[in-house]
């Protein structure tokens, strides 16, 4: 790995572990992976991709916005139920189709998600991931709503 590449990866993990918590960055980007890093005009960090696809993109904000790939990553590498949405059978098609979650339909969330936090949509029973998106709502306001958007879907895992 050039140091470029190797300056890029160590970035790229410390923007994970302060948007995500402890092991976020190792799980998103785990040693010995090959990064397709893209860059804005200005040099800065836009997007990292890898064989599977998007992993993530830094916004403007300079937080990650996350693909499938990330959001598989994430649910396998963080703690349980750390920055998940679950629903059920119910919704399940629907959000596989990129379409957004709704309160009514969720499960369980982790307690920790505020608004605008990114999320991976998990199945409540075989705890595969659905899509990634934005939480619109705290955690508590997802589980207690009967209407309103909970996860503002990015990417549903059939896109």
């Amino acid at each position: 790995m050039t140091t470029d590449a190797f300056e890029d990866v160590a970035h790229a993990r410390t923007v994970a572990t302060y948007q995500f918590g402890a092991g976020a960055g190792d799980a998103l980007f785990p040693g010995g992976e090959a990064y397709d890093v893209k860059r804005t005009s200005s040099g800065r960090i836009e997007q990292v991709a890898v064989d599977d696809g998007r992993l993530v993109t830094l916004g403007t904000d300079g937080r990650y916005t996350l693909g499938i790939e990330a959001g598989r990553r994430l649910v396998d590498g963080l703690d349980d139920g750390a920055y998940r949405v679950v629903v059920g059978d119910e919704s399940e098609p629907f959000v596989r189709d990129g379409k957004n979650v709704f309160a009514k339909f969720v499960g369980d969330a982790d307690p920790q998600i505020r608004p605008y936090d990114e999320v991976a949509v998990v199945h409540e029973e075989s705890g595969d991931v659905l899509a990634v998106g934005r939480a619109e709502l705290p955690a508590s306001a997802m589980l207690d709503f009967d209407a309103g958007m909970a996860v503002q879907v990015r990417d549903g895992a059939d896109d």
